[in-house]
């Protein structure tokens, strides 16, 4: 155990640790990088985060940098939770504070995750209505603005976050709230390091009104800081949206207040397949309006590669050999909702089938749920690495896409299977890399960069379901104007003066570092 680490271990009340083994646990997320930290800290207690963020910064103040990540679950698929410094893990920071079922708030640590929250909540019969992965933690949810496959309809995590506490990077605590003009007067003649980022913050949304009104968030995604335009609301400010889609580099956020809603019933669900991408669209356009909760779209070798590792799909794929298959389900008004769905089938395109949820299709229709992880997770030649991952494409534009994609497909000579959510349009491709074979490096940077631009020419956004990270930054950053850039650093500077977090995620990330961090091995852990 070296000095530092055995000084941090008496600062704090949790562990910091720098053994190999567990440095190396550390070393991997779920993206296709590797960054060996220095040390991973288990904080106990905000207050422990503080101690941390404290220490750090007075000795990156005299010239000694060493960076701090938060991590959640380990997730995230853009190296965001990856530090060659300290790791915070937030793992022991999971419990539901308060509960008050008559106003439908709950107060969270951070690092309590979507299926812990939701199982706790069901005894008083509300949820946090995101369809993410079971072991996201909340925090995790904020810091990369994840778009999840109910957003279409509940609008994501952003509309239920109340207000977050995070720890600044000189350890102060900064409790979010949209103040008015007194509240807000007060707030900045504070001496603390809190009243001057809001004092800066304000004179830089005056200074620069032009430029952040001009953002368009679905044409930017989550690139940078674009939520600075939702921080000054008439003559209010709020930085909670600041910290949506932040990935660490403003602060680390502790606790977190959210609203939630009452607990849906069992969901009504269907499937529907057809061969032409137009006439499943056709389709799907007619149900949309009757809101519902998801909708699931799948290249059908996804579903056949399910199938063929044991998946008993046969009544979903049966007559069918080429084309997508849509997973749609709805929550309220079932009853309701299937009269108008057979009224629709009617007049669907004739080439459309729709497999309704009976008895006798319970089984193949719960087997579709699981098919994309089987999929994700077969290891026969090469591990489906996470690169274009969480997309934004105009469902207009989807056909276009795929012809794009053909040609894609025979230039890189890769397998690219699309899927993701068609009602909130992010979706993602996850070709076969194999990690250990020599020129893997390139084949993968020539794929970013060749399906970014292909994103792109059908008016689609990189960055549009998840922020750049570490990998997506080697196409966004060159990409962004100088304006936007400056902007997006000066909101950096202003929160890290001494630029201590996540200082190689987003803005500071850079080809050199992502690419020549790549990982040569395949990861082991589960992809869902």
């Amino acid at each position: 155990m070296g000095k530092i680490t055995k000084y941090l271990n008496q600062l704090i009340v949790g562990n910091v640790f720098d053994d190999p083994e567990i440095l190396e646990a550390y070393a991997t997320d779920r993206s296709a990088l590797r960054v060996k930290p220095k040390f991973v800290a288990f904080p106990e207690s905000t207050e422990d985060i503080r101690k941390l963020m404290r220490f750090f910064n007075q000795i990156a103040a005299k010239e000694i940098p060493v960076s701090l990540t938060p991590r959640g679950s380990g997730l995230d698929e853009g190296g965001a939770d990856l530090s060659s410094g300290l790791v915070v893990s937030m793992e022991k920071l999971n419990h539901l504070l308060e509960i008050d079922p008559r106003d439908r708030l709950v107060r969270v640590q951070a690092g309590i995750t979507l299926k812990e929250l939701n199982t706790a909540l069901s005894v008083s019969g509300l949820t946090l209505p995101i369809g993410g992965h079971d072991y996201e933690t909340i925090g995790g949810l904020i810091a990369n603005s994840t778009a999840d496959l109910y957003q279409d309809k509940y609008g994501g995590i952003g509309k239920f976050v109340e207000r977050v506490e995070v720890v600044l990077s000189n350890g102060e605590c900064l409790q979010t709230a949209r103040f008015k003009k007194y509240a807000l007067a007060k707030k900045t003649a504070e001496k603390s390091f809190e009243g001057s980022v809001y004092r800066k913050i304000v004179k830089l949304i005056k200074n620069n009104e032009r430029l952040i009104n001009s953002l368009d968030l679905k044409e930017v995604g989550l690139a940078g800081y674009p939520n600075i335009q939702k921080v000054q609301r008439r003559e209010t400010v709020d930085l909670m949206p600041l910290f949506l889609g932040s990935q660490g580099t403003l602060g680390i956020i502790s606790e977190v207040i959210l609203r939630v809603v009452p607990q849906r019933t069992k969901p009504l669900r269907f499937a529907v397949t057809a061969r032409n991408i137009d006439a499943l669209t056709c389709f799907l356009d007619m149900i949309s309006p009757l809101k519902p909760r998801e909708i699931n779209l799948f290249d059908l070798k996804i579903i056949q590669e399910a199938r063929e590792s044991g998946k008993n799909l046969d009544g979903i794929i049966r007559k069918i050999d080429n084309g997508y298959v849509a997973y749609v389900t709805f929550d309220e008004y079932k009853k309701i909702i299937a009269r108008r769905l057979n009224r629709i089938k009617e007049k669907a395109p004739r080439t459309v089938r729709i497999m309704f949820d009976t008895p006798e299709n319970e089984l193949a229709l719960n087997e579709l749920e699981n098919s994309l992880a089987t999929y994700l997770n077969r290891p026969k030649n090469g591990e489906r690495v996470p690169i274009l991952t969480d997309f934004y494409l105009p469902s207009i534009n989807l056909a276009s896409f795929l012809n794009d994609l053909k040609v894609l497909e025979d230039k890189l000579g890769l397998n690219l299977e699309l899927f993701g959510s068609y009602s909130s349009e992010i979706y993602s491709l996850r070709p076969k890399f194999d990690c250990t074979k020599e020129g893997y490096n390139k084949k993968l940077a020539t794929f970013l960069r060749a399906g970014a631009y292909v994103i792109e020419r059908q008016d689609g956004v990189l960055t549009g379901g998840t922020p750049e990270g570490r990998l997506k930054a080697v196409v966004v950053n060159p990409a962004m104007s100088d304006s936007q850039r400056k902007l997006y650093e000066r909101i950096k500077k202003i929160f890290d003066p001494n630029s201590i977090l996540n200082p190689d995620v987003k803005l500071g990330s850079t080809s050199k570092f992502s690419l020549t961090h790549l990982r040569d091995t395949e990861l082991k852990k589960i992809s869902v």
